[in-house]
């Protein structure tokens, strides 16, 4: 059975280097044996059978189990190595089957209910948030950051995130706002505190609403700001400004018309929104196993194709589009040395197998945004045409306006309520 496992791997890696050791002590050499060495072992022939098997899902079950040990460089070495070789290449055979086997049952896998969608949620970001502390900026920011230069530190990035998605959006004071998917508060407090609006935020984690809620309290904003413990489909009203920031991967596919109905619904006629998500660049596929049982069940990154359709059908209009590359790879990179700098502390949090997941999902997910097609992408979208200026010289004006207001703030770090 290894021999099948062997033979994909020599299909893979043609340039690298790249060792890999059985459990019986046999060596097997795979690459051109140029630059970094990568080597792992493993420990058990049961492994060995898995691999061969089933190999996209049990690289990440045998790491996390310890029974794929690395001998020389990272994790995240031997997932970059293999796939910025697949990056121009066929993946093999076995992998091709499986992947289409799980577009099949995509559907099926992403029926999310109003209830099944808040316990995907709860699996995920009601995890302690002493966790999040670890790798996360001090505004506790959970999704791509915006660099401005390959230099900025990822707490100037993730401030950059939020000036750019302001200056789309194009807030005047008193303007509602609802933020989809608004996390730990940071965004809504941004564009309460910045750029003056009445912002509603709303979220499916307990643990996100009580400490998004009480930072508003903390930062006396309260009366401007409000969180509420909501699946989007249950909200009413009409809002000037919709935003949503890396809530849109857990819709499911099933749902994508749902959800801009409901979002057209919800915006005035002359409103204004952004969408800003994760994109899969090589047209529609399926979410990893290992990733749709450890990290994100129910989840899907959606490519463009399967989004702008649902657009067109609710009857708004795209007005900007933009595609942000290797941001995301970036700020996986940072999350994933912080998290490295305080592993200890995650060790005592949870377990060591926790620790391993938790390692590869971030060295997997950077490596997939570095060298598998993913990157992300921000829609701005509006009622009608009329609803924007039609240069878009407005959005880096309002940009720069907005960076000569908060650069003069404090950068707060709100505490949890006891």
């Amino acid at each position: 059975m290894f021999f099948a496992f062997e033979r994909g791997l020599r299909h893979i890696v043609r340039h690298g280097s790249l060792i890999v050791i059985t459990s019986d002590g046999e060596q097997h050499s795979f690459g051109n044996n140029q630059g970094k060495t990568v080597a792992f072992r493993l420990t058990d022939r049961a492994s060995e059978l898995k691999l061969a098997a089933y190999p996209e899902f049990q690289f990440g079950e045998c790491y996390m189990n310890g029974t794929l040990v690395m001998e020389q460089g990272s994790i995240y070495d031997l997932l970059s190595l293999l796939l910025s070789n697949l990056e121009q290449r066929n993946y093999p055979s076995i992998l091709k089957w499986q992947h289409a086997a799980r577009r099949l049952l995509k559907w099926l896998q992403q029926y999310n209910s109003t209830r099944r969608a808040k316990r995907n949620v709860a699996h995920h970001y009601d995890l302690s948030g002493a966790l999040y502390d670890l790798f996360l900026d001090r505004d506790r920011q959970y999704s791509c950051a915006y660099f401005e230069s390959v230099d900025q530190s990822l707490e100037d990035a993730q401030l950059a995130k939020k000036r750019h998605l302001a200056a789309k959006l194009m807030i005047k004071p008193g303007m509602t706002v609802l933020d989809i998917g608004s996390g730990w508060g940071g965004l809504g407090l941004y564009l309460a505190e910045v750029c003056g609006a009445d912002v509603t935020g709303v979220t499916l984690s307990n643990e996100q609403y009580k400490l998004a809620n009480e930072r508003a309290r903390q930062r006396g904003v309260g009366n401007r700001v409000k969180f509420e413990l909501l699946d989007y489909r249950r909200l009413n009203g009409r809002f000037d400004r919709i935003v949503s920031v890396g809530m849109f991967e857990h819709v499911g596919v099933n749902h994508y018309r749902e959800f801009f109905d409901k979002v057209a619904s919800l915006l005035t006629d002359d409103g204004v929104g952004v969408l800003h998500s994760i994109n899969r660049s090589r047209g529609p596929g399926a979410t990893s196993a290992w990733v749709a049982k450890y990290i994100f069940p129910g989840g899907y990154i959606p490519a463009m194709s399967e989004v702008v359709p649902a657009m067109e059908k609710a009857l708004l209009y795209i007005t900007d589009i933009e595609i942000l590359r290797l941001h995301y790879a970036e700020t996986l990179k940072e999350w994933g040395r912080r998290f490295s700098d305080h592993r200890e502390r995650a060790k005592e949090i949870y377990d060591e197998r926790f620790c391993r997941m938790w390692e590869f999902y971030l060295a997997s997910s950077e490596a997939a945004f570095r060298y598998g097609g993913f990157n992300n992408f921000q829609i701005q979208f509006a009622r009608h045409q009329h609803a924007l200026p039609m240069l878009r010289n407005y959005m880096m004006e309002e940009e720069e306006r907005l960076r000569a207001i908060d650069s003069q703030l404090p950068r707060l770090k709100s505490i949890p309520a006891k």
